[in-house]
């Protein structure tokens, strides 16, 4: 009891309680993916590449693998680690970033207010991500209708490539260190409203630089004025990022082959309406646990900047190299996988969200319910009588057509003259074959699906901690009522 009082009397004065119960495997983890995962997304550019194959013909044959071969095939540079790195990359990078900046200070947006703080305040938001979009995404249209697809901003991002993936590697980590350093001078009762993180003060350095120390960390910048560092990361460099990332693999594509298949065209056009949707509705992001509960860390710099834009241009990039046709029937059959995915998600939300603003709405007046001490209403039929996050299955089943277009992945890049059977040609003549590499390549372009998979059940279990905290025997008597997880009669 003791201890509880004094977390309330902590919390209420800005300064979060020290816990130490740890995620992502503790300092170990957090470790392992901070250095981990920016080698994984180089690795995933060079072993699926478009100058050898997808996967470089060397990984094939593990046992004869010759190292010097190898990097011959994934066009390793000269000078080594250095070559991934340019200060024109570097420097193009940062100009992309300024732009949103001034585009944030600039154009019109709306001045909202975020979810009260257990300090008692509120933070104050200017939103206008969507009008960032329009307005970065009609430049890039103009260049593109007056020079088309040799038009340089795409031209630049396939030739850098990798240059751009450490360029936005090293900003993450510098913005992480920056957001640390400075969470140190966060003072009980300070009048900016600024909170640590109640996950983020273990007393562990790797962990807390990991998970984030601060909860709402903001920059005053000469001209641009204040700026939520977390809620602008979150909501338009990356995002936006992987919608152009994706539209310079379109004109890479046609740049290779003269024409743009309908499979590149559908993943760009599905992924360009989810993030148009998130950054549209973007007052929603302000009641997520990114913003309310999480501090902002390596983990949300580099997977705002680095893991979402050039992990999930994966198949894009890949299609630009193996073009593939999905016809009539392929698109009906990938747009029916979407649909059901996202009737699933909307409809269970909106049941749920309907049910909180009025539950005898005749919507759902005939929802059954639990009621619970703390006054909540833990719905256990309709959608969520289905499954406790009906809504992440359709999340995930969401996932599959920005996959599936790739077909049974992979494929090799032979000289021009080979006269391969089947072989798609480039027009410099280079063939494109799938030969031994069939099947390998879904390794890179089916990713996504396994670690959304893998996000989902962690949010699960996240959510399931939290619930059984606020609840008590109540959630365990609801978890009897609604057995199921996520899939029905699987987990």
């Amino acid at each position: 009891m003791a201890a509880g009082k004094q977390n309330q009397a902590a919390a209420k004065k800005g300064v979060a309680p020290r816990q130490q119960h740890y995620e992502f495997g503790g300092p170990i983890g957090a470790f392992g993916i901070t250095f981990g995962l920016p080698i994984l997304v180089h690795v995933f550019n060079l072993f699926c590449n478009d100058i050898s194959g997808c996967p470089a013909p060397s990984l094939l044959h593990p046992k004869s693998l010759d190292l010097a071969q190898l990097k011959r095939e994934i066009g390793w540079p000269d000078n080594g680690v250095f070559g991934l790195f340019s200060w024109s990359a570097t420097l193009w990078t940062l100009a992309y970033y300024a732009l949103s900046l001034v585009q944030y200070r600039f154009l019109p947006g709306h001045h909202v207010e975020g979810t009260e703080l257990s300090t008692g305040g509120r933070l104050k938001y200017k939103l206008n991500a969507f009008n960032s979009a329009m307005c970065t995404l009609a430049i890039l249209a103009a260049g593109t209708i007056a020079q088309g697809a040799e038009f340089p901003v795409w031209t630049f991002i396939s030739d850098n490539f990798a240059q751009i993936i450490s360029a936005n590697i090293l900003f993450a980590f510098a913005l992480a260190i920056f957001v640390y350093v400075r969470s140190f001078e966060v003072k009980p009762g300070n009048k900016d409203m600024r909170q640590l993180a109640a996950g983020g003060v273990t007393g562990s350095l790797i962990y807390d630089f990991y998970i984030g120390r601060e909860l709402n960390p903001r920059i005053t910048l000469p001209l641009i004025g204040q700026v939520d560092i977390k809620e602008f990361m979150e909501m338009r460099p990356g995002l936006l990022g992987w919608i152009i990332l994706n539209c310079a693999f379109i004109a890479k594509q046609y740049r290779l082959y003269g024409y743009v298949t309908d499979s590149i065209l559908f993943i760009t056009a599905i992924q360009a309406f989810y993030v148009f949707d998130g950054i549209y509705m973007e007052p929603a992001v302000l009641t997520t646990m990114d913003i309310t509960t999480d501090g902002f860390g390596f983990m949300l710099s580099f997977g705002d900047v680095v893991w979402v834009p050039f992990m999930y241009s994966t198949q894009t990039r890949y299609l630009a190299v193996h073009p593939q046709q999905l016809g009539a029937f392929g698109l009906i059959a990938v747009g029916a996988v979407l649909a059901a995915g996202y009737s699933i998600f909307r409809l269970s939300n909106s049941q749920k969200n309907n049910f909180r603003r009025n539950p005898e709405d005749p919507s759902v007046k005939h929802l059954t319910y639990l009621q619970t001490k703390t006054g909540s209403r833990l719905i256990t039929s309709g959608w969520w009588g289905i499954a406790r996050h009906i809504n992440y299955l359709g999340d995930w089943l969401q996932s599959w057509p920005y996959s599936l277009p790739t077909g049974i992945a992979g494929y090799q890049i032979l000289s021009a003259g080979s006269n391969a059977p089947g072989a798609i040609t480039m027009l410099d003549g280079r063939e494109v074959v799938q030969g031994e590499a069939r099947g390998w390549g879904i390794v890179f372009t089916y990713f996504y699906i396994l670690y959304f998979a893998i996000l989902l059940i962690h949010r699960d279990l996240r959510d399931d901690e939290k619930c059984s905290k606020k609840y008590g025997e109540a959630w365990e008597k609801y978890k009897k009522l609604v057995k199921w997880r996520i899939v029905p009669g699987i987990y």
